[in-house]
């Protein structure tokens, strides 16, 4: 359910390489200034002018909107890698802000009839209006002219994603072949070595370290959950093994039954309840931002904290921390687990080799080919290798004999903080994961360990490893506006509702009784029928995928 909801810059970083999988462009990435920052852009020179004739890509201006309350697209062109992409491959992007009102947005451009030509949005409900309604290009004719989503995602994910005509609409954002994920547990370094280090594995370790917590630090939040609550489903992950993500779905046997009604679910909310009620829990966990649990983080405040994204405010957090004092920071630790079970079997991790979101193509695109042309040259090794390393000759100016950046000397020293103002990575709207994750370990290896990259460690060392893959239960959600549509809007509002107040219960008894009244009211708005829509589609993908 919040996988969606974290920031653009937790998805991992990079891939790709020199070799023949896939048609790569034969564009050579023009030598960038010395002194590229955030606001130069390289000039249009000969030999950029001559490195796009040879390209792939069709040159284009297209306009492009997100469909996030959350995000904001950046100008194009303002950084070094997307100035590089207008002058070297001729494509430009002009941006459609959702302005924090996303659904007003996307609703307002359908009735109005002014629909971006490029649309980044959650799989499902959405995609399928735009489709019935006429307004998405097929993509099928130019899988083959232009193969490297073909080659790279592969024909098993693409058949996920037709929809119901057979067609293809849509172009998938980190799809991958491996696992994948960035949500977990760290603890705060200096804190956790001043307790004692003790032994913190299972949920009852959990509550002790975190009552100590509280009685020694006073101004310390003992277990952050990060904005909206989201820890709590990282929380929910470690109630049983192999458990998928919560996502309102509880599978037992062949059919999916309803959310409140499973043990791990009310379990795991009894247990956040009891944290809460005791204040080991922040308490503003409904109503706080992004922001404000950033720089609780940044200067020390938390000493453990849970949610779908650690490994990226937890770098930033234990390099803030760590250039204030050497002993400070914070480590990531292997996922937290009720006693009894198999550490190796927790997953607060899900992926699926669909990916995150994606991108669709509408039919007031002037020139769709050209669009995926571009599209398809970024999601190849060579795409990936510029959006995520930046252009040949900042940070690196060869390749191994697998495509990998070898770090220049400007590669090897320039501070981190410094890097991360090229804004490099930010416009990689069709993610190749495996191929990233694989050159982005290769790369972080190339430096001395003191300057290896903290997201990259933390992912290698915990969070991959306890991911699963969800493939199955993607696809599920039916229109918005079918019967089901209509069940399954009611449903997730007294979902939603029931998540907040379960945690402020004053005792496990109230979060059963809680929990026993939004099962009378989601049986009520129609929730046996929801399910079993969702169980037919669970069990099609199950077949599709065999």
């Amino acid at each position: 359910m919040s996988v969606v909801l974290g920031f653009v810059l937790l998805l991992s970083g990079c891939g790709g390489g020199n070799s023949n999988a896939g048609v790569q462009s034969t564009v050579e990435p023009t030598k960038a200034p010395a002194a590229a920052t955030e606001t130069a852009a390289p000039a249009e020179t000969a030999e950029a002018t001559a490195a796009a004739i040879g390209s792939t890509v069709k040159p284009v201006t297209f306009s492009y909107y997100s469909n996030y309350d959350w995000d904001t697209t950046e100008p194009w062109g303002k950084d070094s890698t997307t100035a590089w992409i207008r002058d070297t491959l001729k494509v430009n992007m002009t941006a459609v802000q959702s302005s924090g009102a996303a659904e007003t947005k996307f609703s307002t451009m359908i009735a109005s009839g002014s629909l971006p030509d490029v649309i980044m949005m959650d799989r499902g409900a959405n995609v399928e209006r735009l489709r019935q309604a006429g307004l998405l290009v097929a993509l099928d004719e130019y899988l083959d002219k232009y193969p490297n989503l073909k080659n790279n995602a592969g024909e098993a994910t693409l058949g996920m994603l037709r929809s119901d005509d057979g067609k293809l609409y849509q172009f998938p954002n980190w799809y991958t072949s491996s696992p994948n994920g960035n949500g977990g547990w760290i603890v705060n370094r200096k804190i956790y070595k001043e307790l004692g280090s003790p032994k913190l594995e299972t949920y009852d370790d959990l509550y002790a370290y975190l009552k100590l917590v509280k009685e020694k630090y006073s101004d310390v939040i003992p277990l952050e959950i990060g904005a909206k609550g989201r820890g709590l489903e990282t929380m929910y992950g470690g109630f049983a093994e192999n458990k998928p993500y919560l996502a309102k779905i509880n599978p037992v046997g062949n059919e999916l039954r309803s959310i409140f009604e499973d043990p791990v679910f009310i379990e795991s909310m009894q247990y956040a309840s009891k944290l809460f009620r005791e204040k080991l829990i922040t308490q503003d966990a409904f109503t706080q931002t992004g922001n404000q649990v950033t720089e609780k983080l940044v200067t020390g405040r938390v000493a453990v904290y849970a949610d779908g994204d650690v490994v990226n405010p937890g770098r930033d957090a234990n390099n803030a921390l760590r250039t204030v004092d050497p002993e400070g920071g914070y480590d990531i630790i292997w996922p937290i687990h009720k006693a009894g079970l198999d550490p190796a079997k927790i997953t607060p991790n899900n992926y699926n080799s669909l990916g995150w979101n994606v991108l669709v193509i509408t039919k007031k695109a002037k020139d769709p080919e050209a669009i995926f042309s571009y599209l398809d040259w970024l999601t190849g090794e060579e795409g990936q290798r510029i959006i995520n390393f930046g252009r040949q000759g900042l940070y690196w100016d060869e390749t191994d004999a697998d495509g990998v950046p070898i770090l220049n000397e400007k590669g090897l020293n320039t501070p981190q903080a410094d890097k991360d103002k090229e804004r490099i990575g930010r416009f990689n709207w069709v993610g190749n994961t495996t191929f990233i994750d694989q050159t982005k370990a290769k790369m972080d290896a190339q430096l001395p360990a003191d300057k290896q990259n903290w997201t990259t460690l933390a992912q290698q060392k915990v969070t991959w490893k306890t991911s699963r893959n969800f493939t199955e239960f993607v696809n599920l959600d039916p229109l918005p506006d079918s019967e089901e549509g209509t069940i399954a809007s009611a449903v997730n509002d007294i979902f939603l509702e029931v998540y907040a107040k379960a945690l402020y219960a004053k005792s496990d008894e109230e979060v059963l009784t809680l929990l026993k009244k939004a099962n009378e009211d989601a049986n009520k708005a129609g929730y046996a029928k929801l399910l079993q829509f969702q169980t037919e589609r669970w069990q099609k993908n199950l077949s599709k995928m065999k």
